[in-house]
Parts: structure tokens; sequence; C-alpha cells
């Protein structure tokens, strides 16, 4: 399987817009209601927060047989904004090399540790990761109240690598 990385830029908003929403409806409905998730899928009527995403964040787009298979986001230089996988894709190890590579891109930014705020979903995955919780998050969005996690993970350079 041929797997590559790209940058995001403002023609892959569709794109990247499609995998949310499809990443959404179908994996995290086991854990919020039908109309908490169409509270959260209400952010994507906002197209300045999407150009915003590409414009000022470091967007990794991670395409398999040239499908977008996940996206990842760094804000700043410690702020895992985004990571999405679409459900075609979902435990074949995307997730893990997206944020293989956010920690990279991390690093290289002199982060020494990753914060982001993680649905009831994706805790499971950042917990195996050696995430842990600093705080539950009530958002506020529409009439819904939705429920996630502030986590972090100290991060620091293999030193196998150098």
């Amino acid at each position: 399987m041929t797997e590559s990385y790209h940058k995001a830029q403002l023609a892959d908003i569709p794109e990247l817009k499609a995998l949310f929403v499809d990443c959404i409806k179908r994996t995290c409905t086991a854990d919020y209601s039908p109309t908490e998730i169409e509270a959260w899928l209400s952010s994507i009527k906002n197209q300045q927060r999407w150009t915003d995403l590409v414009k000022h964040q470091k967007v990794i787009m991670l395409k398999v047989q040239n499908q977008l298979a996940g996206f990842a986001s760094l804000k700043e230089s410690d702020y895992l904004d985004f990571i999405y996988v679409s459900p075609n894709f979902q435990g074949k190890g995307i997730a893990k090399k997206l944020l293989a590579k956010i920690t990279e891109l991390a690093l290289e930014a002199g982060a020494e540790k990753l914060i982001s705020d993680i649905s009831i979903t994706a805790r499971p995955f950042f917990e195996s990761r050696g995430y842990t919780v600093l705080r539950e998050n009530r958002n506020l969005r529409g009439e819904q109240v939705l429920i996630n996690y502030r986590m972090e993970k100290a991060i620091k350079k293999n030193p196998d690598h150098l």
C-alpha cells in the first residue's frame, strides 16, 4: 500500500470537511447522541474556522492509495487541534502514524508536551498512547453540552533517532 503525507492546502478543505463529517457520524454514535453529533457537526458551517485551520496550523494529511485516510493538525507548538481518521481506514494504524508525525513537528517546534481536547470516543486511544486526563470539558454547542477531555503527554526526542 502506498502511503504519503501532505501538508494541507486551502483547496483540500472540502476533502478535510468530508472526512471530519464521515468520521463523527460513523464512529462516535456509541458515545454521543444524534443531537450531540449534529451540534458537533455544526462547526462545519464555519468556513473561517477551516480556512484559519489550514492557514495558521500545521495540517498533515495521510493518504493511502491516493485516498485521504486521516488528518491531524498542530496549533502553536504544543496543541493537537484535529485528529480524524476515515472510518474506512480505522484499525489500520493511521491514527498512530498521524500522532507520531504531529509529535515530531511539536518536538521540532521545541515543545516538551502535547495537549489536546479529546472526544469520549478517542480517549481510550490517547490513554493507550500515554496521555493523561487533566480535566473533563463541557462545551456548549447550541443547546447541547458536548463532553470531551483535556489530555496531555510529556514528549521528548527519542535518543535512538539522533
